[in-house]
């Protein structure tokens, strides 16, 4: 049977005398040690988490209650503007250099495809597949408008035009991104079919657009204004257009012991250091059925939903190995605090995408017109029941009759 000091040295007296004697501690009071300095994980994290259930409780602290009160209804319950802005550029505007340091080259901070396995992609092909992957199920075309919603670092609305040939346009919140974003679509020469606008969802211009895409950035909409968000996407989007929506949500699901408000004890504790340390707001993060729901309700009928956990997992895993590989770096920058959180972060989140505690969904959607015409998913639909290695043959044209 493992025992907790066999993982973790205790630097605090008061901690060791009530947890050195084989009692289980709670976890939000382990990591909130860890970062603090009280006790440290000599060894690798991975190990430690692999016996957590031997080691640790699930449940609710004072600290939660405290956290709850104090910043988690007041967040969820305004959801403004300046609220949201100032939460999301605490966020994302700490430094570019603290991004890459885990999110690499690409600079995507969503999650990853791996055609091949991840031991046979690295982590710039498996966001590469990504890209691609959107680009594809939305169907995007030369000379399409596309809108990204939450664009981050502005990755995907650079890549539909340089690939795909769209008329790209992201939006973000976060004026690093918004630079940054720029800058690499000026390296790319794609300033007349790309740019990125540091602005509010809200605030999006009101116009039509082919395409809309938004990765994982209605968690941050929050639940308060979900359905708003829909009826704005439904707004924007041209009648023939095509929806993609990604996000991270946590699972739907009884289980013999779980609490009353609904969420397995893991789920409820993690969503709860999420929320505080990493994604402060992020209130979002809804079940596959509570979304198709908002979008139906907004007038969109789905086309597909595909569930790309296990590929969360794995980008998450990879995030981790390059934060790993920066630790001088942040350390030398940030500070240990920070490498800390990240460091839990990162690494338990590997283990919660793994084991189905958080979900990742990609939903197809248009609306839900008569006039739509559904036929356009007909050839993708076909394309996918190909076997491996097997190319369609083109279709022939009709012979011309002879005049």
């Amino acid at each position: 049977m493992a025992k907790l000091t066999d993982y973790v040295v205790f630097k605090d007296s008061t901690l060791a005398k009530q947890f050195s004697g084989g009692e289980k501690i709670p976890f939000s009071t382990l990591f909130e040690a860890y970062f603090d300095g009280a006790l440290e994980i000599p060894g690798d994290l991975y190990e430690f988490l692999d016996h957590r259930n031997e080691l640790v409780t699930f449940s609710l602290t004072p600290e939660h209650f405290k956290f709850f009160f104090t910043r988690f209804i007041p967040e969820v319950a305004i959801h403004s503007k300046a609220q949201d802005e100032r939460i999301v550029r605490e966020h994302y505007d700490r430094g570019n250099d603290f991004f890459s340091a885990f999110l690499g080259e690409r600079m995507v901070y969503t999650c990853g495809i791996f055609k091949d396995g991840p031991n046979d992609e690295t982590l710039e092909e498996s966001q590469d597949n990504k890209l691609n992957l959107v680009c594809q199920k939305v169907l995007a075309q030369e000379g399409q408008t596309l809108l990204d919603i939450g664009c981050g670092w502005g990755t995907l609305a650079r890549h539909a035009a340089k690939y795909y040939g769209t008329n790209s346009t992201g939006i973000t919140i976060a004026q690093k991104q918004t630079e940054f974003g720029n800058k690499r679509i000026a390296d790319w020469k794609l300033q007349d079919t790309a740019r990125i606008l540091c602005l509010d969802y809200r605030d999006i211009p009101k116009q039509k657009w082919d395409r809309i895409v938004s990765l994982e950035m209605v968690e941050h909409v929050g639940v308060k204004n979900f359905g708003k968000f829909c009826d704005l996407v439904y707004d924007r989007l041209k009648d023939d257009g095509i929806f993609l929506l990604q996000w991270t949500g946590l699972r739907r699901g009884a289980q013999e012991g779980m609490p009353v408000i609904g969420l397995r004890p893991e789920d409820l504790i993690w969503g709860l250091f999420m929320n505080k340390y990493i994604f402060s707001g992020a209130d979002a993060s809804l079940p596959l059925s509570d979304v198709v729901k908002g979008l139906e309700k907004a007038g969109f009928e789905i086309h597909s939903a595909e569930n790309i956990t296990v590929h969360y997992g794995h980008t998450i895993k990879k995030w981790h190995e390059n934060w790993l590989a920066s630790k001088d770096q942040i350390l030398a920058t940030y500070g240990e605090r920070w490498f800390r959180i990240w460091h839990i972060f990162l690494g338990w989140s590997t283990y919660i995408a793994a084991q189905g505690n958080a979900a990742c969904f990609q939903v197809v959607a248009n609306k839900n017109t008569d006039v739509f015409d559904r036929n356009i998913y007909v050839p993708q639909t076909l394309a996918a029941l190909q076997p491996p290695g097997q190319v369609m043959p083109a279709k022939k044209k009709p012979a011309r009759k002879a005049s």
